[in-house]
Parts: structure tokens; C-alpha cells; sequence
């Protein structure tokens, strides 16, 4: 019998809900209070056959950006996707399809943190107009547009770039899978986006097109 405490044993299936137990979990984890939820063996048992994840989380690959322990989750709770700088490619968009078409996921959470390092790369490509060389150029080109328009709007400071590129990445998403604009359309799916603070801990809300994310 799992000895898992009965508080986070329900698992949302709306994206509401679900935002509600992630913002849930990262104050136990800010408070140091965690639960450290379905990690004992009767979980994994349980999950051997199939999955049912409530979010997926596509965040930076930041070594600090561990979402599992940010969110105090466990086993089967989050699908987790990360690249550097949370950038998004053909394999990132099938995944997330993947997650909200067959395993049913109600949420995709777009994570990004201060001081990324991805970000701070272009920024300081578009500050010199030189790019790096390799594959990170194609992590600068991708993070450019928003850099970009970070800098439209007149910010220059690296964090509020970051939380641009998170907006950006959220609505780009929306944009280029139909999958996941029907089903956010359906309502059975939301696409939020959340700045993480290295610090603290903290991971507040920075994109949503519904209201009741603001308020929740």
C-alpha cells in the first residue's frame, strides 16, 4: 500500500487544476515543507503500464531547473521536456502533441529562469552581430526574435529578455501545432508560461490568455 500522503494523491485533470497543485508543490518547495510525492516503490508499480501525467513541463536545461523538485512532484506526474534556453524545434512540438493528444495532458507549462545562459548568449550576439559557431548558433538564431522585441518594447535588461522569450515561446507553440490551439480552443488544454527565480525559488505566472490563471 503506497504511504503517500491522501493531499496529493488526487490528480487534477483540468488545466486549471492542474496549475493550482503546481503552484501547490512549489510552495512546499520554497518553504522547505516537501512531500516529495509518489516517489516509493508502489508508485513505480503502479505506472509500469501506462502513464497519465497532469503537465507538461517544457523548461531550460539549466542544471538549477530541476522541474520534478521545483514542483515537489514524483513519478508519472510530469512530462518534462528540456532544451537550452527552452527552445522550441520540430521534435519539441511533436512531443508536446504527444503529451496533450494520446497521454491527454491538460497543461503545458513554458519554464524559464534568470540568469539563462541561452539568453544571455544572444543577447550578447545581437549586442556584437557576431554568432556563435556549431550547433548553438541554431539556439541563438531561435532566441533572437525575441531578444528582438524585448528590445522593441525598451527592455535591455537580461531578465526581462527572458521573460519575453518565455511569452514568445508560449505563443509560438499555439501558432505552429494545431494540435495544441484545437485542444487549447476545446478548453481541455492551456498553455501558461512561468519565470523561475534562481534565488528564492519562486515561479510566477507571465503568460496566459485565460484570466483565471491570474486569479488563481
Amino acid at each position: 500500500m503506497s504511504t503517500q500522503p491522501s493531499a496529493v494523491e488526487n490528480t487534477p485533470r483540468t488545466p486549471l487544476g492542474a496549475w493550482r497543485k503546481l503552484r501547490e508543490g512549489n510552495a512546499r518547495f520554497i518553504s522547505g515543507d516537501t512531500l516529495h510525492p509518489h516517489q516509493d516503490a508502489q508508485r513505480r508499480k503502479d505506472l509500469a503500464q501506462s502513464q497519465k501525467p497532469f503537465a507538461v513541463i517544457f523548461g531550460c536545461s539549466d542544471s538549477r531547473l530541476a522541474a520534478e523538485i521545483i514542483f515537489d512532484l514524483g513519478l508519472g506526474d510530469a512530462f518534462v521536456i528540456r532544451t537550452a534556453g527552452q527552445v522550441i524545434d520540430n521534435a519539441v512540438l511533436g512531443t508536446l502533441e504527444y503529451a496533450i493528444e494520446v497521454l491527454g495532458t491538460p497543461l503545458i507549462m513554458v519554464l524559464g529562469h534568470d540568469s539563462c545562459g541561452a539568453v544571455t548568449a544572444t543577447k550578447a550576439s545581437v549586442e556584437s552581430g557576431e554568432l556563435p559557431r556549431g550547433f548553438q548558433r541554431d539556439l541563438v538564431e531561435r532566441i533572437t526574435p525575441s531578444v528582438l522585441e524585448a528590445r522593441r518594447q525598451g527592455h535591455t535588461d537580461l531578465q526581462d529578455m527572458v521573460v519575453e522569450h518565455t511569452k514568445q515561446t508560449a505563443a509560438r507553440m499555439l501558432d505552429q501545432s494545431a494540435a495544441i490551439s484545437s485542444a487549447v480552443s476545446r478548453g481541455e488544454a492551456a498553455v501558461i508560461g512561468v519565470f523561475y527565480h534562481l534565488s528564492d525559488g519562486q515561479a510566477d505566472l507571465v503568460y496566459s490568455n485565460d484570466p483565471a490563471f491570474r486569479d488563481a
